[in-house]
This record gives structure tokens, sequence and C-alpha cells, in this order.
């Protein structure tokens, strides 16, 4: 029986100007990186640091963030790119889509780390302003899978299933006679499933706004810091991921039963509980200063500074 109403998908995801390839997907990182700075940098003046030390920060994030969400994909999917049939150099080709959020998130930390460090910031107080900017690029981001027609659910008939093309990513445009992503094959002659499926990407669409505006809230409410907002955001978005990738029929590893991804929530999500407790959960004050201090109480030299400093001294940067 087929539904009454559908969701449609595009059937290109890629167009050209001239020898340069424009591909939605990318399109769509881009402009959610866009809206999650513009909201951190309003969110960190607010808690009392200066708007142009956010986009240095995300420099750091963001380029550590996109490297450890493909080495997470690659390696937790090597049979996608390794073995007979296999081109390795796929591997690297982040605009045809594979961008794990495990990976993403661990590595980003480590970018947005550095970066606090160089700039003397206090990594709690710039995750608890950032995450709700980085749950909405999230939210952004997925519209580029809906572009590429992936990370889709079962067959349904609710109203609002998922039309989907059997679209080559590697060029852009749906294929008659394909093969979709999840491995199903549209007939010959046609371009499009004779099915519809479950819109996870939706799904996970609207948890992730959801989840920006709960942190906008409570922290409106409760003035969080310390770094509760970040452990809350963790534990939302795991809490959300775990039942949307239940309807997830793409191909993925399992273990015991369960999706990758599914341990990967519940491990996420226990630890993010511990931390959010640890810290005083709703009762842990915002900081009164964003910058990390000295014992003294002065604020500490950032690296910077340093080099400036030393540069000034005429004396060589080590």
């Amino acid at each position: 029986m087929q539904p009454v109403a559908w969701i449609p998908s595009p059937a290109q995801s890629v167009w050209h100007l001239g020898p340069l390839p424009i591909r939605a997907y990318a399109l769509c990182i881009v402009l959610g990186i866009v809206v999650a700075l513009t909201l951190t940098a309003r969110r960190f003046q607010a808690r009392g640091g200066r708007r142009e030390e956010v986009w240095d920060i995300a420099g750091w994030a963001i380029v550590f963030g996109i490297i450890g969400g493909r080495l997470y994909h690659v390696v937790t999917d090597p049979e996608l790119y390794f073995g007979a049939g296999r081109h390795p150099l796929d591997a690297v080709k982040i605009w045809d889509g594979g961008l794990g959020i495990w990976g993403a998130i661990a590595l980003g930390a480590v970018g947005a780390w550095i970066g606090c460090r160089r700039k003397g910031v206090s990594l709690p107080v710039f995750a608890d302003a950032a995450v709700p900017g980085v749950a909405l690029a999230q939210a952004i981001g997925r519209w580029g899978n809906w572009f590429n027609n992936e990370l889709y659910g079962g067959p349904t008939s609710l109203p609002w299933g998922l039309q989907i093309h059997c679209l080559d990513i590697t060029v852009g445009h749906a294929q008659a006679g394909g093969v979709a992503s999840g491995g199903e094959r549209c007939p010959a002659g046609n371009a499009v499933l004779a099915a519809h499926y479950q819109p996870t990407f939706l799904y996970e669409c609207l948890w992730d706004v959801g989840v920006a505006l709960l942190l906008l809230y409570l922290d409106r409410r409760r003035r969080m810091g310390g770094g509760t907002a970040i452990a809350l955001y963790v534990m939302a978005y795991t809490a959300g991921r775990g039942w949307i990738e239940a309807l997830r029929t793409d191909h993925a590893n399992h273990f015991l039963g369960l999706r990758l991804n599914d341990w990967t929530s519940i491990i996420v999500f226990l630890l993010a509980t511990a931390v959010f407790v640890s810290r005083g959960g709703f009762a842990a004050q915002r900081e009164p200063d964003p910058y990390r201090r000295r014992r003294d109480g002065a604020a500490t030299v950032t690296e910077d500074e340093e080099h400036k400093e030393v540069a000034a001294d005429g004396r060589p940067d080590q």
C-alpha cells in the first residue's frame, strides 16, 4: 500500500561551475559551521570573552574535527575502502560523505583545547558556550545526507516516508537501474526505489534542533558552567542517537547484536552522565571569567602573547 504523501529527495547533489564541482554535502557542512560560530561568538562574548577569539579557536577545532570524523568513519567501516574491488584513496574523499560524529567530537575537542591554550581561554567555558551551536551545525549537516540519498531507515507506509534515488555520489546524479546507498537496486529504466523509507536524517535533524533549544533554555535559566552544558549536550544527543540508530538499515558493523554506534552511544552517555554529576549538575555555577588564571589571580599569558614578548626582546623564538 502506497502512502498518500511522502518526502521527496533530490536527484542531484553536485553542480558544476565550469570545472569546479559544488557539492551539496559540503555546502551543508559549511553552513552548519557558520551558524555554529556565529552563535558561539555571541554566547562567548556574553560570558566576558572576545568574539574574535572564537574564530581563532574554532579554526583548530574544525580542522581536527573533520580529520577525527573521517578517521572514525574509515576505522569503523574499513571494508568500504580496503580490500578487493575497493579504492583506498576514496578514504580521503570527505566530500562524498562519511564523517563519524564521535571522532569529530573527540579530535575537535583536542583542537579546541589547543586553541584555548594559545588564547588563555578556559576550555570548559568555551565548550559550554559552543555546544548549542554544535547541535545546530549537526542538524544542518544532516541535510547533506538528504541530498546524497543516504542514511535512511527501513521501508515504511507512514505519510512522511522518504523517497530514495539510486544516486551515484561520485558524479552526483541519480542512475536508472543503479544501486541505492542502502544496497537496494532501482528498477530498470527507473532511478527511484519503489518503496519509501524512514527519514532518519530528518529525525536526527529535529532531535538536534531540540537539543540546541533545550541547552539554550536551561543555560538561560540555570546559568550553567563548569563544563556541565557540554556534558548535558552529550547525554541528550546520545539518547536520541540510540533510538534513531535502531531505525537505520545502512551498512554498519555489529557487536553483540547492536550496531557499533549504539554501543558508542551507550558508553559515551554513561561517561557524560558521570562528568555532569561530578561537575555539580544543574547546581554548577557559571564562571565569572572565561580566561584561565594563575594562583595569584592574574590572567595567564597566552602562547601568542609569549611569542610576541620574545620577538620584542629580540630573542629568537624557540
